[in-house]
């Protein structure tokens, strides 16, 4: 049986993938901030058609992480998968507006937390036999083009390309293999906003199209179960009539 870690699994695009990897046999660390959270996503797999573990973590901090993916080990062995979810952002505003504080709560979670997560990843991969396993990051639309007033997310998902391919470099001598998906509009929570109209580069609000997150978690599923020998590294999966091409 294949392993994994999902980390942001209690809610959106985390809760999906989480559901569709205990679908296709996967046991899954279920990580994130509230319990409660992680265990409505647990609850959404009948009991019995693949282990989960429910850890509540904080990915900015260094010892909740590393307590994650002991727990992981403890319970299930070794880790095949490690799917770098977690993320926030802040309410869009002018560069000059924003506080260190909000800039740094950002940085903390999408940046830092995933390269917190993928640091134990490579270490628990690394010794493990059979040796290797396969890191997944979610990148964003935002990697290649931004959305006016998103610094700080937008400066993450740039790091998170970076991430990926370091650590796709690194990890050969491993045999572990890192990718990318950048999702345009998943239809979660954090994107209802865009069926009430977000701005666009030429200063009008628009009401843009979203996908079903089903397609997402389906993506990523695919992904995972390459072999090691063969790697997607950048996927990207979005509503197709999203303001992407030629957003500028």
């Amino acid at each position: 049986m294949k392993t994994a870690i999902v980390t942001g699994a209690g809610s959106g695009i985390g809760r999906a993938v989480s559901v569709a990897l205990l679908r296709e046999g996967y046991a899954v660390a279920l990580a994130g901030r509230h319990a409660e959270s992680l265990e409505q996503t647990a609850s959404h797999v009948e009991t019995g058609a693949a282990p989960r573990l429910v850890v509540p973590t904080d990915v900015t901090d260094p010892e909740s992480v590393e307590a994650l993916f002991r727990k992981t080990k403890d319970a299930f062995g070794r880790l095949d998968l490690l799917f770098n979810n977690a993320g926030i952002n802040v309410p869009g505003l002018p560069i000059d507006e924003l506080t260190v504080e909000q800039w740094q709560s950002v940085v903390d979670v999408n940046l830092t937390g995933a390269f917190l997560c993928t640091r134990q990843a490579f270490a628990l991969m690394k010794s493990q036999t059979p040796r290797g396993g396969r890191i997944i990051n979610n990148g964003s639309i935002s990697a290649y083009t931004p959305r006016p007033n998103s610094a700080p997310y937008t400066a993450t998902k740039h790091a998170i390309t970076g991430l990926t391919k370091s650590s796709s470099l690194d990890g050969r001598n491993f045999d572990i293999a890192c990718s990318q998906i950048d999702i345009g509009n998943a239809a979660t929570d954090m994107t209802m906003r865009m069926t009430k109209g977000v701005p666009q580069a030429n200063g009008e609000v628009l009401v843009e199209p979203r996908l079903d997150v089903d397609h997402v978690a389906r993506a990523v599923v695919y992904m995972a179960g390459l072999p090691l020998d063969a790697n997607v590294q950048f996927m990207t999966i979005m509503a197709t009539k999203m303001p992407f091409i030629g957003r500028g």
